[in-house]
């Protein structure tokens, strides 16, 4: 089945020649009763970077084995450049990919794990030593290239992994959480290696992380699945800024919830009235969601909030404050500014008069 490729990748991707246009269409598998993905429809365009981000048990592992060719679909279709896939092996998908393990074979060199699938295809021994220096440069370890892989620290492995991936000039480049076995330090350098990579080389990639850092900062759009279904799928920005769900807006970075009540169309929270972001659920009692540097708080002698927290984050100190319902709401300041709110001194929080976004409170009957 050929259906022909749809729209043009986001602003900025800059795709190479060869890569893929991505599609999962009503794409569902499940695990006996466990329902792994639920009717998934997403489309990856040529040389974007796409992270699929969700908590664990999402989804996001299994289309990725999906498209790869690891895992088979119970109904649906997965495309690439509008060719189903469905019947054709792994091997011959020509798909790249990086698995968290880093997978490296222990009785090869780093040159000769690079070389492997050039060796596989038959390509002549002098030109598969070229090809995977040149990946051993590209990656920074020309260095290490007849080091085995106990010889080498993690990061260097997994950018070993990474050329071996990149030697046959895969359409499509797979990142099964690549950076979780490796220490905050190095998984930072590596992050940005890999996209500084993933940018010159223009080919369309797949990350999946369950790391909301590591998708924001790297990718070109996020996809939040939740058992199974797509939530949202995004620029970051647009992700952090304008959540769709409440799901998405508590999954990517931080919130705090505030009880409201219902005041037309809009709610009444803190004293004020509000519009809301979407549509007011009709029963259960509701909560409007913030993010702390959206929260403005300023001193207030006797109340009604009190500070009972701090946490010096460098520029900006994040504070804990106690509402009269004992609500805990997160509030980030400028740390000169709070430190003029000292750990139980009364306070009085603001909203930025801008529609919020409201969800039912928990155990609410709904």
């Amino acid at each position: 089945m050929t259906i022909s490729p749809i729209s043009a990748p986001p602003a900025g991707v800059a795709p190479r020649p060869g890569s893929a246009t991505v599609e999962f269409r009503s794409l569902r598998r499940a695990f006996g009763s466990t329902v792994a993905l639920d009717g998934l429809d997403l489309t990856v365009h040529p040389g974007e970077l796409l992270a699929l981000l969700g908590p664990s048990g999402c989804g996001k592992t299994t289309a990725l084995r999906i498209l790869a060719g690891f895992e088979t679909h119970d109904s649906g279709d997965v495309l690439v450049d509008g060719e189903d896939v469905t019947r054709i092996p792994a091997h011959k998908r020509d798909a790249g990919m990086v698995f968290q393990s880093y997978s490296l074979f222990p009785h090869l060199s780093a040159l000769d794990n690079v070389s492997f699938g050039l060796k596989m295809r038959r390509v002549g021994k002098e030109s598969r030593r070229r090809k995977a220096m040149e990946l051993l440069e590209l990656v920074g370890l020309p260095q290490r290239a007849e080091h085995y892989p106990h010889q080498m620290s993690g990061g260097q492995q997994q950018r070993i992994a990474l050329a071996r991936a990149l030697a046959l000039q895969p359409r499509v480049l797979l990142l099964d959480e690549p950076l979780s076995a490796l220490d905050a330090k190095v998984r930072l350098n590596l992050r940005e290696e890999i996209r500084r990579l993933q940018q010159d080389l223009g080919i369309t990639t797949l990350f999946v992380t369950h790391d909301q850092e590591e998708a924001l900062s790297m990718a070109d759009r996020v996809a939040v699945l939740r058992a199974g279904r797509l939530e949202q799928c995004a620029t970051p920005s647009e992700l952090y800024a304008r959540p769709a769900t409440a799901f998405v807006a508590e999954f990517v970075g931080t919130m705090s919830r505030i009880p409201a009540t219902r005041s037309g169309d809009g709610v009444e929270v803190l004293g004020r009235r509000h519009a809301v972001d979407g549509t007011v659920p009709a029963t259960g009692e509701i909560e409007v969601l913030v993010r702390p540097e959206n929260v403005g708080l300023v001193p207030s002698a006797g109340g009604p909030a009190v500070v009972v927290g701090a946490s010096f984050l460098g520029a900006v100190t994040r504070l804990t404050v106690k509402l009269p319902d004992a609500t805990l709401v997160k509030v980030d300041l400028p740390t000169e500014q709070a430190a003029r709110l000292p750990i139980g001194g009364g306070a009085q929080l603001t909203l930025p008069d801008r529609p919020v976004l409201v969800d039912v409170r928990a155990g609410s009957g709904q």
